[in-house]
């Protein structure tokens, strides 16, 4: 290739990611941030992490379903 062929193509760099919405505020995300739109919206999420935020819930029947129960 030729330096002018270098020169045209420079700008037609395809993203790595597809933008998604960031899924703390719904902004689009960016590339430093990932799925995130900033470090703000990375560290609110992970906050709800560590203090147990985000869990599975649990129905109440699930210990007799393993069989533990005394019969």
């Amino acid at each position: 290739m030729s330096g002018d062929d270098d020169e045209r193509n420079a700008g037609k760099v395809a993203p790595l990611r597809k933008t998604v919405p960031c899924p703390e505020c719904g902004r689009p995300s960016a590339r430093d941030h990932y799925p995130f739109c900033s470090d703000r919206c990375r560290s609110l999420d992970l906050a709800r992490w560590l203090n147990g935020s985000y869990a599975i819930p649990v129905a109440d029947d699930e210990s007799k379903a393993d069989g533990d129960d005394e019969t």
